[in-house]
Order: C-alpha cells, then sequence, then structure tokens
C-alpha cells in the first residue's frame, strides 16, 4: 500500500512541472539481462513485455501525448534467425492479446519503419490493430518495427526528388519542414526527451532528424527491469533542465 502511495505522490508531484509532449525509448538490454540470469536472449524479450506496460501506463497517467519505442531495428534483421523469429512472435502476441486493452484506454496505435520486410503475418496483425484504434484520442504508441533513422531520411529525400522531378514541389520551396512532412513520423511532434535503458549511451540510428533538441536521458537499468519509478526519474531528470533549442538564456 505505501509503494502505492509513494508512487501516486511521486506521480502527483511530476504533474506540477512540464510533462514532456513526446518521449522515445529504446528499449535496450534485454538480451543481456536474460544471460546473467543463465536463460536464453529471447527470455529477456518476453520479460520486457512487461516494461511496455508500464511505460504506455506511466505515459497515459502523465498526459504524455506520444509515447515512441524502438522495438525492432534495421540492423536487428542481421541477428540469429531464431531470435528474429521469436520477436516477431512475441511482437504477434502482444498485439493480439493487448489490442482490446488499448482500445479500452483510447490508446491510438501506430507503426513506422520499412514494413516491406515484416513477415506478412505479423504486418497484417500491427495494420489490422493500427487501422481498428486509429480513432482513439488517447496516448499515441508509435511503434518503430524495421526501423533505421538513415534509411527513414533516404525515402524522404526520395520522395521529395520525386515530387520536384513531377514539378509538384520546387527546390526554391524545400526546407528543414518539407523533409519533416516526408518522414514516417510526419504529424507528430519531436521527442522531447529520449530514454535509453541498460547504460548503453548510443543513439543508435533511432529518429536522428527528430531528436535535434531532444533532451537525452540514460538509465543504468536493463529494459525488463525499468519500471514506473524508474520512467519518472527520467521526467524529473528532463524537468529539471533549461532547454533554450540554442537560443540564450535571459538570466
Amino acid at each position: 500500500m505505501s509503494s502505492e502511495v509513494s508512487q501516486s505522490q511521486m506521480l502527483n508531484e511530476l504533474k506540477q512541472g512540464v510533462i514532456p509532449t513526446h518521449v522515445a525509448i529504446v528499449m535496450d538490454g534485454n538480451g543481456r539481462w536474460a544471460q546473467a540470469q543463465g536463460k536464453p536472449r529471447v527470455f529477456g524479450h518476453q520479460k520486457g513485455v512487461e516494461s511496455v506496460h508500464q511505460a504506455v501506463e506511466l505515459a497515459a497517467e502523465l498526459g504524455v501525448k506520444v509515447l515512441t519505442l524502438y522495438a525492432f531495428s534495421e540492423e536487428n534483421w542481421g541477428r540469429p534467425k531464431a531470435e528474429v523469429s521469436a520477436l516477431m512472435s512475441l511482437l504477434e502476441t502482444y498485439v493480439v492479446k493487448e489490442r482490446q486493452r488499448l482500445n479500452e484506454a483510447k490508446v491510438q496505435f501506430r507503426v513506422i519503419g520499412n514494413l516491406e520486410k515484416i513477415p506478412e503475418k505479423t504486418r497484417k496483425l500491427v495494420l489490422e490493430t493500427q487501422k481498428q484504434l486509429s480513432e482513439n484520442t488517447g496516448l499515441i504508441l508509435n511503434i518503430a518495427l524495421s526501423y533505421g533513422s538513415r534509411n527513414e531520411i533516404t525515402f524522404a529525400c526520395k520522395e521529395i526528388a520525386s515530387k520536384v522531378e513531377k514539378g509538384v514541389l520546387q527546390v526554391k520551396d524545400i526546407s528543414p519542414q518539407t523533409l519533416s512532412d516526408h518522414l514516417w513520423t510526419k504529424g507528430l511532434a519531436d521527442p522531447d526527451l529520449f530514454i535509453r535503458t541498460s547504460g548503453e549511451q548510443r543513439i543508435s540510428n533511432f529518429l536522428l532528424w527528430q531528436i535535434a533538441y531532444t533532451e537525452l536521458y540514460f538509465s543504468p537499468v536493463y529494459w525488463p527491469e525499468f519500471r514506473k519509478e524508474h520512467f519518472c526519474e527520467a521526467v524529473r531528470s528532463f524537468q529539471s533542465r533549461k532547454r533554450r533549442f540554442g537560443l540564450v538564456s535571459e538570466n
């Protein structure tokens, strides 16, 4: 009971400050956590699902508008086939199990990335879920799947170049906003807070364009152990910082 009270108190304190509109998380450390337990890497991914529940719930409780989770990178296709297959199966299970709960919580589900690489069964499930929850008005849960930021930017440049070639767009009219409007995250605010778990301090080809002025937070906690209190610590750190966006403080 006391932990529930302290968590409620922590939430109330955080709500007195500025809440990040968009939080992006690199869910790192599943495999290393599992190996430390003497278990196969897949065990870590399975346990990491509970951390996803916790992150989604807390984001909604705090009033975060967008939560982007780096679920599977473009580079992850190079992992052992058994692990990749298990990850796709785990994603399918999550989508099927959580679809109703997400809908009841009015969560809008989106997926970004190079979906052509995703197995047909998995792709069909996530796209069906995206369509089913598209009218929801609560938290936007944005899953980065088969995602790589360099590829995202490349695809955007190709699309812009094609429009110029067709005369739909003039070179003189191309601006940073033009590129933003052609990214997979178009229509979403750039992240205010970037969190990476497991103690690693890298961006790993995640939202490179979008995090130009994002506050970075690196947690030493492996993702399977990342809970609401750890998320709250990241938000508290965010609230303690002065964001100047390249400008000079008045003081």
